[in-house]
């Protein structure tokens, strides 16, 4: 996914879960934060970030959209809204072998009490797919989440409910950076999902986990690593 021209700034703090100031050419800026997690090994006053501006002619508050954060060795992708993109560009893409045999992708797909990410359909059935944005990374492990998450419980419930009616279900842990070696539940932090996670693999879903390769002008999904339960 290509990303338009990025301005450059240098972080200053957060506002609230949605908004923060940022400095661009030494003038304060309201600038939009894509993702409700708590972030804060990339929220850091003073890291360099990376912003979409915001559309010329909106009523819009924020000047930007919070895009990258500059984490020294690496970019990290700070857009919750992204993993989705990331995932229906390699499916369709042919990317990602585990889907080869369903070639109709619906965005969106409803099943039980949760609203999942993606139907796949084709020859072989029904996949419900459900996708996590992951951007903490603790000694090469990329972890999730950063707090705790009812709504990804929840999910991971509905996908045991779609197996157990007879479909295929998974969950895609994308890591939005490329420095993760291998993925892991966040016990520490929600050891609800941590504990509903086991129990869904237990179940028959299944789990993946991909990077991201990232530079400042696109970010794509790359290589699968380890999951570690």
């Amino acid at each position: 996914m290509q990303f338009p021209p990025l301005v450059e700034g240098r972080f200053i703090r957060r506002l609230n879960r949605f908004a923060a100031l940022v400095d661009v050419d030494k003038r304060e800026y309201l600038v939009h934060v894509p993702n409700s997690g708590r972030m804060r090994e990339l929220l850091v006053p003073g890291f360099r970030v990376l912003l979409i501006p915001a559309p010329a002619g909106t009523s819009r508050k924020t000047a930007f959209d919070l895009a990258l954060v500059d984490i020294g060795h690496a970019l990290s992708s700070a857009d919750a809204r992204l993993p989705n993109k990331l995932v229906a560009e390699a499916i369709t893409e042919g990317k990602l072998p585990q889907f080869v045999a369903y070639p109709a992708v619906r965005p969106e797909s409803t099943f039980g009490e949760s609203r999942l990410d993606f139907l796949l359909e084709g020859p072989e059935g029904t996949c419900y797919v459900e996708t996590k944005s992951v951007t903490l990374v603790e000694d090469g492990v990329g972890l999730f989440p950063d707090a705790p998450t009812l709504r990804g419980v929840k999910h991971l419930h509905s996908l045991m409910g779609a197996m157990d009616a007879g479909h295929r279900a998974g969950v895609i842990f994308v890591i939005q950076r490329a420095d993760a070696e291998a993925f892991a539940p966040h016990d520490e932090a929600d050891p609800l999902l941590g504990e509903t996670l086991r129990m869904a693999v237990a179940r028959g879903v299944e789990v993946w986990a991909y990077r991201c390769r990232v530079d400042e002008r696109r970010i794509e999904l790359s290589e699968s690593i380890p999951v570690r339960l």
